[in-house]
């Protein structure tokens, strides 16, 4: 009892902060919507030309002599956004008021001003898009790079630059997508991190190293941030929706941990057809779960790209093409945090073609008096087959 007694005490405490925190969101609010001119509806703001629903979350809250310290993260959304675009904002001041007005310029300035740009159609910069026989054309609007302790003779560098040519082979088949990039750095510590659609793309990471190398952040933090938004031409033609995998891969992922017989497992592949309406993206989803979970659990490190393995040998492109594989993600991390058993994850990962590989590395080096984790492989990317005819990459 004094256990449940000690937690029911800790759950009392917070009340407070959990109070404080609503009331610092309605200041952040309050702040952002006079700077958009919105409507504030049901604690968010609704901004009718475009579309757009904002919601502010508040992180970590503190003071320090006598400066109030808070983080504020950001959330759109959008009809034809997959995911909403999360920006985070650590800002100060004197009051609670002046570290929200703080976080509401730092949101304007960032990837907000790509937003306004597009719905004003304010300089695009034209990206054309060609991969797997396919040609979609983008608009690119981007905002200018914000900086924290670059010195003010240092001219600012356009991050985008750095990736111009990178950029297109990471664009697929939806309306918008968009592009984070964040490098900072203190001393020897460095982060670069890149993001497409809120996901992180590694590969893109190495092409800001000699840049970041340079930067002057000796006993100072330095760190510079760009957004970029791209806006397909064309309407979104995909012929399913988020929902649709969504739902076929939970159900997938309860099948799957049940398996006994290799007519279980082809009763588990005619039911996605039978939910999806089509075969494509029925395998897909069986094929890619596996592969998905292998990674997350065994904590391999792997790469941007995924390889399609047709008669004529292989064709690469990269994982933000493939619309729903980040969708199966998603699936996923939801299916990890049920905290399944040990033998229902096994008996989805025992299928994923990387498993089987990474174990023949393993048992290998292990033979040879080597002693190899699993963190030390890195593994390109995903190569997969689809035995369908007329296979199309959505």
């Amino acid at each position: 009892m004094a256990l449940f007694k000690k937690k029911d005490k800790q759950n009392e405490e917070p009340k407070a902060e959990n109070n404080q925190q609503t009331d610092i969101k309605d200041l952040a609010l309050a702040a952002l919507n006079a700077k958009l001119n919105g409507h504030l509806y049901d604690g968010c703001i609704i901004m009718p030309r475009g579309g757009y629903t904002i919601d502010i979350n508040v992180g970590r809250q503190e003071e320090k002599e006598g400066i109030k310290l808070a983080q504020f993260v950001y959330i759109i959304k959008h009809d034809d956004f997959d995911e909403p675009i999360i920006e985070p904002a650590d800002a100060q001041g004197k009051t609670w008021e002046e570290a929200a007005d703080m976080a509401a310029q730092m949101f304007m300035g960032s990837i907000w001003h790509c937003i306004d740009l597009a719905s004003q159609r304010k300089n695009p910069v034209l990206v054309p898009v060609d991969y797997l026989g396919q040609h979609y054309d983008f608009d690119m609007f981007c905002q200018s790079v914000v900086r924290v302790g670059v010195s003010a003779d240092v001219q600012p560098t356009m991050l985008v630059n750095f990736i111009r040519d990178q950029i297109p082979k990471y664009l697929g088949s939806k309306k918008y997508y968009w592009l984070r990039i964040y490098l900072a750095r203190m001393n020897n510590n460095k982060i670069i991190e890149v993001r497409i659609n809120g996901s992180v793309c590694m590969d893109l990471a190495k092409y800001f190293q000699p840049y970041v190398d340079q930067i002057e952040a000796e006993n100072k933090f330095v760190s510079e941030k760009q957004y970029a938004l791209f806006v397909q031409h064309e309407d979104d033609k995909c012929p399913f929706t988020k929902e649709t995998v969504v739902n076929a891969a939970k159900d997938a992922i309860d099948r799957m941990t049940k398996i006994k017989s290799r007519e279980d497992y082809e009763a588990m592949a005619q039911n996605l057809v039978d939910m999806t309406g089509s075969r494509s993206l029925a395998a897909e989803i069986r094929i890619f779960i596996p592969e998905i979970l292998a990674k997350m659990t065994l904590g391999f490190r792997e790469g941007d790209n995924l390889f399609l393995i047709e008669d004529e040998g292989q064709i690469e492109f990269r994982k933000t093409q493939l619309r729903s594989y980040f969708y199966l993600q998603q699936v996923v991390l939801e299916f990890l945090a049920t905290r399944p058993s040990t033998e229902e994850v096994q008996s989805i990962v025992y299928n994923s073609v990387a498993f089987r590989e990474m174990r023949k590395v393993l048992e290998e080096a292990k033979a040879n008096g080597q002693e190899i984790k699993p963190g030390d492989l890195f593994v390109p990317g995903t190569a997969y087959k689809v035995g369908v005819d007329d296979y199309f990459v959505w």
